[in-house]
């Protein structure tokens, strides 16, 4: 009886390490998707300022937001995370990357060496972007300044410095679907993609659950600032008040309609939105309005 339950416990064992071991693997993109694309460096540049790829990544205090050698901080639960160099250096940025590379990192967060990248990189916002997108943000960043500033390390204990185990928090939490899905104009399905996808505005503007995923029933329904200084406002027509107008030109001079001006990170989130066109600035505008108000 005693062989029997020892079997038992060890075929259970093994059962459930290979299924940890399938369910947590690095899934990436197929490079037949990729490989006919040719990436147009003028829309890349836009999709870099859609992206809000300076905002993180830029030296923070810098004058120059081109040359993307990273070192942000952003305190979480779990520790802290540094903004990684992403310019064309081919030792410490990504100037060795292929288009391939960076789509695998933004809709599958998953890096050349097939390491699971943490979640403060914004991949479950970004799963959403068109990889022609991705493909041209990529001939537009290798056109950058190089920087041969070393990515700082994360500052992370343990368990979560592990990044097996975030192929488990992706099984849960890494989805391609909208969350705002009813009937939208082309102008509201534009700026969808604006904020869902590229501007990933929900990563700040959703609250979290214990262990990191954001909480979509409350899209948008502000949160506490993970700094543990103030919140990140409600944004949802449950809150946010302001009229079409109003938010399109708060996007543009990060003025409000109450004559103050935005502040925090919002300031750098802005010094990208303001070089969109008017039309996508209109065009988020017209999506906030659709999102389902959270009170």
């Amino acid at each position: 009886m005693l062989r029997r339950l020892i079997r038992w416990a060890v075929f259970l064992a093994v059962a459930g390490g290979a299924v940890f071991w399938w369910v947590t693997r690095p899934v990436t993109t197929d490079p037949a998707l990729v490989a006919a694309m040719t990436g147009d460096p003028v829309a890349g540049e836009k999709i870099f300022y859609a992206g809000g790829c300076a905002s993180c990544h830029a030296v923070p205090g810098s004058e120059d937001k081109l040359v993307l050698s990273g070192g942000m901080a952003f305190d979480s639960p779990f520790g802290v995370f540094y903004a990684p160099n992403i310019s064309p250096d081919p030792t410490h940025g990504i100037g060795g990357w292929s288009a391939l590379d960076l789509v695998n990192a933004m809709h599958n967060g998953v890096s050349p060496e097939g390491q699971h990248y943490f979640p403060a990189f914004p991949y479950t916002s970004y799963i959403k972007a068109e990889i022609s997108d991705i493909v041209s943000l990529h001939s537009y960043l290798v056109t950058l300044p190089a920087s041969d500033v070393p990515s700082k390390p994360h500052d992370l204990g343990f368990p979560f410095n592990i990044r097996r185990t975030l192929g488990g928090w992706k099984f849960l939490f890494l989805k391609d679907g909208w969350n705002v899905t009813a009937s939208l104009t082309p102008e509201e399905e534009r700026g969808r993609y604006l904020a869902e996808a590229l501007g990933h505005c929900g990563e700040c503007h959703t609250p979290r659950n214990p262990v990191g995923g954001l909480v979509l029933s409350k899209w948008l329904g502000g949160s506490p600032n993970p700094s543990g200084k103030g919140n990140i406002p409600n944004i949802t027509p449950g809150a946010l008040q302001w009229s079409e107008a109003d938010i399109a030109e708060y996007l543009n001079t990060g003025f409000t309609p109450e004559f103050d001006i935005a502040g925090g990170h919002m300031v750098e989130v802005i010094a990208n939105t303001s070089k969109l066109p008017q039309s996508d600035r209109d065009a988020i505008a017209a999506y906030l309005k659709k999102v389902s108000a959270v009170n």
